[in-house]
């Protein structure tokens, strides 16, 4: 009877485990025909992330490993730059966002499986920049398709917190097969897998309706910049630049002082997992609480980690600081993103969009490049880390009353004499 139990378990296993890809197949949602595109695209990316990790950084002593890691971030800076000039008119078109989604995963998965039996070579970076500058394309695209696609009854945050939802767990699951296959065959077997992923966006894309284009009137600068929203995105900036920095801080720590591989690893989950964190919760909380607020906290508990992280160099600790500051990154970025696509005017919205993408992106790279280049302790840098978290929290924490300016005090300068 036990046996025939556990037959009927793992014969509905696989039926379990498909059952969120066919609620999303068969629903008449829009966003969720966009969500099966963006789980694959995720999928890939993850892919990609794990083939260059190994080439670039793990595979090479640690100096020369510096060297390539900042060459890298420097390349990391150009693929939005070399691709904004065609983006932002098509992307101000709107029905171009399609057919731009489906270049940017075709193109993906053409440089993929060209680059699988290239890799190490000296093709490595050309292919990996083209890589990136599809996948910055893929980046802005998507912004403008939420804008279209999300539902009036869940609103701009939910719709992107649901979508990152998805996108970590097309990451999480394409991770399983491909460091299976990296140690099995190398980094060319994760990069033919990563083009099988993108072809799969490429023809995902086709189910794609027309987007509605919402008509929203507001002011925006030449360059792209939404003036009522500098201040949130100089947060969200700082929130990406102490993310890019904590990677490359934590991945040189580990390197070394010599420990395993699998720490590396572990507190990558730890991070994604906070920010899994905050995709689940941040719909929620802003129905009760300002954006501002759930940011404060975790803020607030990131740099109280940090300063255990710095005074004991454990990898429970180090995974908490991971969670922590992955939770808080995830809240800002969705703050942010949501006020972006939401105050972006009609006819603007490239301009907006790429704008944006750009300036994190380049914060993203100027934290990452300083411990990748400069050499500083493991204790140091996670006291900057803490610093900066405790630092960012109180700025969030005084803003509304900054932005408020000085009350007059009552029966002073109210009404005239």
């Amino acid at each position: 009877m036990e046996s025939e139990q556990g037959s009927v378990w793992w014969r509905s296993l696989p039926r379990w485990a498909t059952r969120p890809l066919l609620r999303l197949w068969e629903s008449d949602d829009p966003l969720a025909a966009y969500a099966l595109v963006h789980l694959s695209s995720a999928a890939g990316d993850a892919l990609v992330a794990i083939a260059l990790a190994d080439s670039v950084f793990f595979s090479v002593p640690v100096g020369e490993a510096k060297l390539r890691v900042a060459l890298y971030l420097v390349l990391t800076m150009a693929p939005l730059a070399v691709a904004a000039p065609a983006l932002v008119p098509l992307l101000d078109r709107w029905g171009r966002l399609r057919a731009i989604a489906f270049m940017a995963a075709a193109g993906r998965a053409v440089i993929a499986l060209y680059a699988a039996p290239r890799f190490g070579t000296l093709l490595l970076f050309p292919l990996a920049f083209g890589l990136l500058v599809l996948s910055k394309v893929n980046v802005i695209t998507r912004n403008g398709l939420v804008m279209g696609y999300a539902p009036a009854h869940e609103g701009l945050v939910a719709a992107n917190a649901r979508l990152s939802r998805i996108g970590v767990i097309g990451g999480l699951v394409a991770a399983v097969p491909g460091v299976a296959i990296l140690k099995l065959g190398g980094s060319r077997g994760v990069l033919i897998l990563a083009a099988v992923a993108y072809a799969t966006t490429t023809l995902l894309t086709l189910r794609l309706s027309r987007p509605t284009v919402p008509a929203v009137e507001g002011e925006v600068t030449r360059m792209g910049a939404i003036p009522a929203l500098t201040t949130a995105a100089a947060g969200a900036a700082a929130l990406r630049g102490a993310s890019g920095f904590l990677v490359f801080l934590l991945a040189f720590a580990l390197r070394i002082g010599g420990e395993p591989k699998y720490w590396f690893g572990v507190l990558a989950v730890a991070a994604m997992a906070g920010g899994f964190l905050g995709d689940v919760i941040a719909p929620h909380l802003s129905r009760f609480f300002r954006e501002e607020a759930a940011v404060f906290v975790s803020l607030l508990a990131a740099g109280v980690v940090a300063l255990f992280a710095a005074a004991e160099f454990r990898l429970l600790v180090l995974a908490l600081f991971s969670a922590f500051a992955g939770l808080a990154t995830e809240f800002g970025r969705l703050s942010f993103q949501s006020l972006m696509q939401r105050f972006a005017p009609a006819g603007a919205h490239g301009r907006v969009f790429v704008r944006y993408d750009m300036a994190f992106q380049l914060a993203w790279v100027a934290g990452a490049v300083v411990p990748a280049v400069v050499g500083f302790s493991f204790r140091t840098g996670v006291l900057i880390m803490a610093l900066f978290y405790l630092a960012l929290g109180f700025a969030y924490l005084v803003r509304p009353a900054v932005l408020r300016g000085p009350q007059p005090e009552p029966g002073s300068g109210g009404g005239r004499s």
